[in-house]
């Protein structure tokens, strides 16, 4: 890893200004349903308070309008599930930077947390050129630490405006653990892959992954293809697709990907599809491309499954991204269990298991399978991008060693 790491800073005395990504899913009530990326985020946080910092913490929650306090998107209930992980009282400010943020870090000792409200409750945040709020940010602390992987593909003021301006005043700017970790992960498998190496690419759209899926046929040894947009390329080989979804306006673009793709390019064979969206709609598996009229594929099918299982089984390196059907609906989640089970055997063999964040870290949480890989992600987007072959300002801007 070239860039600096909080390790590589002595935050006794000091305040260290962290971007986490505490974006963490939550039920009508405001209850955190599920805390992943909260606890990612808990090595870098007691690193900074056993060494004798304090830690100021800042994150987005969903996606506010950016005019001010909206209460269901504060990050009360995550400051408060953090000092239940961290078994400490967690300060929360009721602003970004502002008086209340100073005021609150002033009366905050050694070895103290304190998270500032929702980024996104300031217009200056997506903008990132408003001074005012990006120095009020600056001048809270002494060193800013990167560990919002999830964010990382964005360049909004507190990912990039705020360690530029930080930098300036001569602060240092480095990563956190979790981001040194993601970017380790991805970039070893895209660079210097073992193999043989695999791609599970899933989801719904081949529009989102395009350059994603031509990067790895070039690097991959096999892609794999499930999820919805499967259907797109079942309709560029001439197939049925029935009331599926499919792209009609990519279908130009998916032949041009199987021609591209040669034998590397693996589509399912089979599809599980039923005349609804529902659990108890009437169901069956038909070959690939021979979806009927009124019935949508929910599913790989499992001679599919069986099929991708024997790939994935011998990989060296596998990555993941996007589920291969409904997984949060049964008997839909069959195709995702068992890629998911194959990949988990591919760990225990050696293998270097990714998965890469959005829909398939959800996949492989609800399914039980998030211990049995080498590495979940924290974000989805990001790890696309990575994918992809692209760099990332946000981090480009911090120290190097």
């Amino acid at each position: 890893m070239p860039k600096k790491t909080v390790a590589d800073l002595d935050p006794r005395g000091k305040t260290l200004l962290v971007r986490v990504d505490f974006n963490v899913p939550q039920d009508d009530a405001g209850a955190i349903t599920d805390d992943r990326r909260i606890r990612m985020a808990l090595p870098t946080i007691r690193s900074i308070l056993d060494r004798g910092g304090r830690a100021v913490l800042m994150s987005h929650l969903g996606r506010p309008a950016g005019k001010g306090t909206e209460p269901a998107f504060s990050l009360a209930p995550v400051a408060k599930r953090l000092g239940e992980l961290l078994g400490q009282p967690v300060a929360l400010a009721s602003d970004t930077g502002g008086p209340d943020s100073h005021a609150k870090l002033a009366a905050l000792p050694a070895g103290g947390v304190l998270v500032l409200e929702n980024v996104r409750f300031n217009k200056g945040e997506k903008k990132g050129d408003d001074a005012a709020y990006v120095t009020g940010l600056a001048t809270l602390a002494d060193a800013y630490v990167n560990d919002a992987f999830g964010t990382c593909h964005r360049t909004e003021a507190s990912m990039h405006a705020v360690p530029v301006a930080m930098k300036q005043a001569g602060k240092p700017a480095v990563v956190g653990f979790l981001v040194e970790k993601e970017i380790q992960y991805l970039s070893d498998a895209i660079g210097n892959p073992k193999r043989p190496f695999v791609a599970i690419i899933g989801g719904k759209k081949v529009s989102d992954k395009i350059e994603v899926i031509k990067n790895l046929l070039a690097i991959c040894d096999h892609v794999l293809i499930g999820g919805a947009m499967a259907y797109t390329f079942s309709l560029a080989q001439g197939g049925k697709t029935g009331k599926s979804l499919v792209e009609p306006d990519k279908v130009e673009l998916a032949k041009q990907l199987l021609a591209s793709g040669g034998a590397k390019l693996v589509l399912p064979v089979d599809t599980h599809c039923a005349d609804e969206f529902s659990a108890s709609a009437n169901k069956q598996v038909v070959k690939a491309g021979e979806i009927p009229d009124g019935f949508e594929g929910l599913d790989i099918g499992p001679a599919t499954a069986a099929a991708y299982a024997r790939i994935i089984r011998t990989a060296g390196t596998v990555v993941w991204n996007g589920p291969m059907g409904v997984f949060e609906m049964p008997p839909f989640d069959a195709g995702t269990k068992a890629v998911a089970d194959a990949v988990a055997e591919a760990t225990t063999a050696g293998g270097v298991t990714i998965i890469g964040g959005g829909d398939s870290a959800a996949a492989v949480e609800q399914l039980g399978y998030s211990d049995r890989v080498s590495h979940v992600s924290t974000g989805g987007g990001a790890s696309l991008e990575m994918l992809e072959g692209k760099a990332f300002e946000t981090v480009a801007v911090l120290d190097e060693k």
